[in-house]
């Protein structure tokens, strides 16, 4: 049995898409046929590759069907996980529990998951895992395997909004507020022996990714400063603000960027 360090070693690889195993995968898979594939270890979802994938145990993942389900299920056998630099991205509704109160639950129930579906398919389309899908909001992950991590949060951000509404004169369809912020998390699976267990991240900066989206206003996404410089924009003429989050001795510096926003933002 490998030892916690061992563990977080082989961990860190993985999140980090630089585990020899995945590496080798990625040289193997690719000469069977056919696209789509797994973005990390290139294994086939269609055509003859896809049988001889399903026969070792490799199907589209649940966090996001652009990947493969083995390194969950490697996740799951050796328990455990990794600090690392990451993106997050949290969305949520604005004021969802007066929403609620205009409507039948039946009703709300129907905008959530028409909010959720939305959500959903741009959270993978931008190659996040999508952690949590709860109450009124979204999680994704942006893990450091993807080269422009951030720059991804933050577009998948503003199509968000955009999806929602928020471009239009008449206004959303849903009033929709984001964080998203770019520092060191604990990711990894979270459970006992006993429990559900559950692939997610920890850490202060999962907390002041929260508070973000939860400072947002309606079309608004917060974009920290840590965020911003991984992004690689300048935020010229974007508003800045300093903001004093509860629990924290130092403000954080955001950008707001909305679905309009067009100058000086990554591709």
């Amino acid at each position: 049995m490998s030892t916690p360090q061992t563990r977080e070693e082989e961990w860190r690889a993985y999140l980090t898409g630089r585990h020899p195993t995945m590496l080798r995968e990625r040289r193997i898979f690719r000469i069977f046929p056919h696209d789509p594939r797994c973005k990390l270890c290139n294994a086939p979802f269609a055509g003859i590759g896809s049988v001889l994938m399903r026969a070792i145990g490799k199907a589209r993942s649940s966090k996001n069907p652009n990947y493969c389900n083995m390194c969950e299920v490697r996740a799951r056998k050796e328990r455990g996980g990794a600090e690392i630099e990451l993106t997050m991205l949290f969305a949520d509704v604005r004021g969802s529990t007066t929403l609620a109160e205009q409507m039948s639950a039946r009703d709300f129930s129907q905008l959530l998951n028409r909010f959720y579906d939305v959500a959903n398919r741009i959270l993978i389309d931008s190659d996040a895992l999508v952690d949590k899908l709860v109450g009124d909001e979204v999680i994704g992950l942006y893990l450091p395997y993807l080269p422009h991590h951030a720059a991804n949060a933050v577009q998948a951000a503003r199509d968000l909004l955009a999806a929602t509404g928020h471009t239009n004169p008449d206004g959303p369809w849903l009033p929709v507020g984001a964080g998203i912020h770019t520092g060191v998390a604990y990711v990894g699976i979270v459970g006992s022996e006993d429990t559900v267990v559950d692939f997610t991240a920890l850490g202060d900066a999962v907390n002041i990714t929260a508070r973000l989206a939860s400072l947002a206003g309606p079309g608004e996404v917060l974009v920290s400063d840590a965020a911003t410089a991984a992004a690689s924009f300048d935020r010229g003429t974007l508003e800045h603000r300093e903001l004093q989050l509860k629990g924290r001795t130092e403000p954080i510096g955001v950008s707001v960027v909305t679905a309009r926003a067009s100058a000086d933002l990554p591709a």
